[in-house]
């Protein structure tokens, strides 16, 4: 396995039934074992149906996080993770960093790293060919921190922690060059000439910024402290220092803002964005983390090869029953113990499959044959997985590995299983609070084969009041649910565990002479009734899927 790799999620199907949550939390932690460096991770790819959720409670295992799609997101993509910068930062600074960096566009952030806006390179371009914007420094009430960094200049005198709250900028060169333009609050660029230094004060300067490294005599220093005119000293030329003051700005007053600017979740399918860059065309986006803070920006240069995510997919390997984008996605296991469908994969994987009732009879040969101990709470899960998928060893699916796998789970895991078993049937058959669109999801899937395509769910009672109760609830939402599938087919069977008898509810074109040739039973007002008949997979799928295609070749005929 390419050491690359850092973390491996194991996700059951769509829908999924207790093997399939159990089975991924199971598998996980005995891939956690192997101690490879690799983190494997438990993921579901729906809603937990109230059987399930009565297994983890019970045996104290919180729901896995739900994943919806495995397609490349930004956080399988180049992001350049780039640290904000703050508001009050100089636009000398930002350039001088964008230089560093070798990018144009830096994101403005607060100290808990929320974006606040973006500065790029133009805006700073912008900003320095604006030679009449002379007030910029006070409008954006520019810190003398910023003055002092920016002009290599150190404060002779005056709060250096201060702020600039008004006034222009001038060069006064001679008390005539400054004239009738000083004003009060003026920031005044001045030479060595005293006589100008001493004008620029006593006509309300707020600041004096002494260019080629002038120290002021002791004489100006006391006239600034008199008059509350700071002074500042830079080994720069009026010239250089002209150009660069306006520079002290900070970059808040030239961002644009963060309510203007197109940023992108680390969770953003790498589809999505590139869309919107397509339609929007700027060279920079940002990228938020989970909480919404700034990490980084992306390209859609740092978009073109992004990493696949890597999965183990467990009680299925069809496609239909897949979660979402599984085909951009690298599978590099598959545990299952249904057909085999058609899942494909970019190279040779490990691939169990095997005729048995559970995928968890699977995991607990693979537990003994890399010798590792299964511990009470995960023994619980898989007998519970066995238990659900052979409705406590009474379907036709169940086999003897399956029975001693159960069997020696229930012993590990300190279980009774025939109380245990009536226990998590009946929580999973309880309707209390629920809706038709619950009840159905909680074991559906779809099957396809060529043009054939139709859906089968089920559910298992302990009693027929139960079962009854559940038909009610069910039969009125089949046509929302087909319309929601897109599937023209849909049959739902409602399981008695004890007398091994399922009706059926039928919904779709030729549903009635599909099911009535397929099992040999009448069938009336969409509902059938099959003896002897619970298992979908072995009982139900393959008389349906055969029918379907029979019907469909006399047709064509």
């Amino acid at each position: 396995m390419p050491s690359a790799i850092r973390k491996i999620n194991v996700i059951g199907h769509q829908h999924p039934d207790t093997d399939s949550i159990c089975a991924a939390i199971s598998y996980a932690y005995l891939k956690n074992q192997k101690g490879d460096g690799i983190t494997y991770q438990a993921r579901r790819a729906g809603n937990l149906n109230r059987e399930t959720a009565f297994v983890l409670k019970h045996f104290g295992f919180e729901e896995p996080r739900l994943i919806t799609s495995v397609t490349p997101q930004l956080k399988d993509a180049d992001i350049q993770y780039t640290v904000g910068i703050g508001k009050e930062t100089s636009l000398y600074a930002a350039w001088t960093l964008m230089r560093e960096l070798k990018m144009d566009t830096l994101y403005i952030t607060d100290e808990q790293s929320n974006l606040l806006g973006l500065i790029a390179i133009k805006d700073i371009a912008s900003a320095n060919m604006d030679i009449f914007d002379t007030a910029i420094l006070g409008d954006s009430r520019t810190s003398y921190i910023n003055v002092l960094d920016t002009l290599s200049a150190t404060m002779v005198c005056g709060d250096p922690e201060g702020i600039i709250d008004g006034g222009k900028i001038l060069v006064g060169t001679t008390p005539e060059a400054l004239g009738t333009k000083l004003e009060e609050g003026d920031i005044i660029l001045v030479t060595n000439l005293e006589a100008t230094q001493r004008y620029a004060i006593e006509h309300g300067a707020k600041c004096l910024i002494i260019c080629c490294d002038v120290r002021p005599s002791d004489e100006i220093v006391a006239l600034a402290q008199e008059k509350g005119c700071s002074i500042i000293a830079t080994p720069y030329d009026t010239y250089a220092a002209a150009q660069l003051v306006c520079m002290s700005a900070p970059v808040r007053a030239h961002m644009l803002p963060a309510d203007k600017i197109i940023a992108f979740s680390r969770n953003t399918s790498v589809e999505d964005a590139q869309k919107t860059m397509a339609k929007t065309r700027h060279r920079f986006y940002p990228v938020l983390d989970d909480a919404g803070h700034y990490m980084g920006s992306v390209t859609s240069i740092n978009l073109l090869e992004p990493s696949k995510k890597h999965v183990i997919l467990v009680d299925h390997n069809e496609r239909s029953q897949a979660v979402e984008g599984i085909e951009e996605a690298e599978v590099v296991e598959i545990i299952d113990h249904h057909r085999i469908g058609a899942v494909e994969t970019s190279g040779p994987v490990m691939f169990r499959n095997m005729p048995v009732g559970c995928t968890c009879t699977i995991l607990f040969d693979l537990f003994d044959e890399q010798n590792v101990e299964i511990p009470a709470n995960i023994a619980g899960l898989m007998l519970s997985a066995i238990l659900s998928d052979t409705l406590a060893f009474r379907s036709p699916t169940c086999t003897q590995k399956d029975v001693r796998a159960g069997i020696a789970l229930a012993v590990m895991a300190g279980i009774d299983i025939d109380s245990y078993a009536d226990e998590m049937f009946e929580a999973g058959a309880d309707l209390t609070g629920r809706s038709a669109e619950d009840v159905f999801n909680q074991d559906f899937k779809v099957f396809s084969r060529g043009p054939v395509r139709f859906g089968v769910g089920q559910g298992s009672y302990l009693t027929e009041k139960s079962r009854l109760a559940a038909e009610d609830l069910l039969g009125p939402y089949l046509e929302t649910a087909a319309e929601k599938e897109k599937l023209p087919l849909l049959f739902y069977l409602f399981t008695d565990i004890k007398t091994k008898t399922s009706d059926v509810l039928i919904f779709g074109t030729d549903g009635e002479e599909i099911v009535e040739r397929a099992f040999g039973v009448a069938a009336e007002a969409g509902k059938a009734v099959l003896p002897g008949v619970v298992s979908r997979k072995k009982q139900v799928v393959p008389p349906l899927m055969a029918t379907i295609q029979g019907l469909i070749k006399e047709r064509e005929e």
